[in-house]
């Protein structure tokens, strides 16, 4: 085999991190010892410290460069050069060719170190508007990965396989599931308040991942409005939740836009407002066009949306998004990577 280790990097959050672990497991799958270089800040250590199929991880001390002053972001960039040096190494002691990069601040070593040791760079852009990291890295990659970017060799977005095997066609709204994330979103909460006696009175249930901060307050709402929900703060089997749901209200970082449309789950997309550069209303307005997802800002919420959707034939917009994505892209993407 030419190249027995091969690195995966970057992260920071569960988006950048999902489609590492989708990289990860299908390398193992074809026999290669696979290195995660991370970062201490972050989920990444949550996520990959203790991963059987990583043969190796190192969290770099590190941190993020964007939305700090001026002596932050030289602390920040000093962090990031003494942590690329420990990359060098790393990559020298495994003999390292190929280095693929899923973006975030945890990627800015091993990418950085790759470019000085002239080892094959590979970038997945998860969002439609690209990382400044992977803005300055994409010049010196062998292949830039896209689903949004019409120059990208492969435009299948990386998931989890397990989320085809929930994927069905929604028919009638019958449950709502409102997702705002490990951490909550607050907006999505208190919407999901809102709307809840109009649910009720439609007879449609309710699942609701409220985040671990709102997760007693949302609770007690739904008490007071006596509507019996099924609420939860966070869990590893987001998909049994998921499946139960026709219709989602979520976020659109671009790993959840991309699972709910492999699953065929028609969602009101609203966007968070302060990410970079506002990607995540650009990767919900990418649907939006297609006619493939309903979309809001959070300043335009207002309960008869709801009505609006309820109203709507879900049914082939369920059917085009399950045909918006195939399956084997992570498979694809690692084809290229290793041929």
């Amino acid at each position: 085999m030419k190249d027995k280790f091969i690195v995966v990097t970057g992260g920071g959050t569960g988006g950048h991190l999902s489609v590492a672990k989708s990289l990860i497991y299908e390398l193992d799958n074809r026999g290669y010892k696979v290195i995660f270089i991370g970062s201490t800040k972050g989920a990444d250590k949550a996520w990959f410290e203790n991963e059987a199929k990583i043969y190796k991880s190192y969290f770099m001390n590190t941190k993020g460069v964007v939305n700090q002053g001026f002596i932050g972001k030289i602390k920040s960039l000093n962090m990031i050069f003494k942590a690329m040096l420990s990359c060098i190494k790393i990559f020298n002691k495994y003999k390292i060719q190929k280095v693929i990069s899923v973006g975030g601040f945890s990627a800015s070593p091993a990418s950085f170190a790759s470019i000085f040791t002239q080892s094959e760079l590979y970038i997945h852009e998860q969002n439609s508007i690209m990382g400044k990291l992977n803005k300055i890295t994409s010049k010196f990659a062998k292949e830039v990965f896209s689903s949004y970017d019409k120059n990208s060799t492969i435009k299948d977005y990386p998931i989890n396989q397990t989320f085809f095997k929930y994927s069905r066609i929604r028919e009638n709204i019958k449950t709502i599931i409102f997702l705002g994330g490990s951490q909550g979103a607050t907006a999505i909460n208190n919407f999901a308040i809102k709307i809840a006696p109009i649910l009720k009175e439609k007879n449609i249930n309710i699942i609701h991942q409220t985040g671990k901060n709102d997760f007693i307050k949302i609770k007690d709402k739904y008490q007071q409005l006596k509507i019996d929900a099924e609420v939860f703060d966070f869990s590893k089997d987001i998909l049994s939740f998921m499946d139960k749901a026709d219709f989602a209200v979520s976020r659109s970082g671009a790993s959840t836009l991309w699972e709910l449309s492999s699953l065929g789950m028609p969602t009101l997309y609203i966007p968070y407002p302060y990410a970079a550069s506002n990607h995540q209303y650009h990767n919900a307005k990418f649907l939006l066009t297609n006619n493939l997802c309903f979309l809001k800002t959070q300043e335009e919420l207002d309960k008869n949306i709801i009505l609006d959707i309820l109203n709507t034939d879900i049914k082939d917009i369920s059917k085009n998004l399950i045909n918006s994505i195939q399956k084997d892209g992570v498979k694809k993407i690692v084809d290229k990577i290793l041929q």
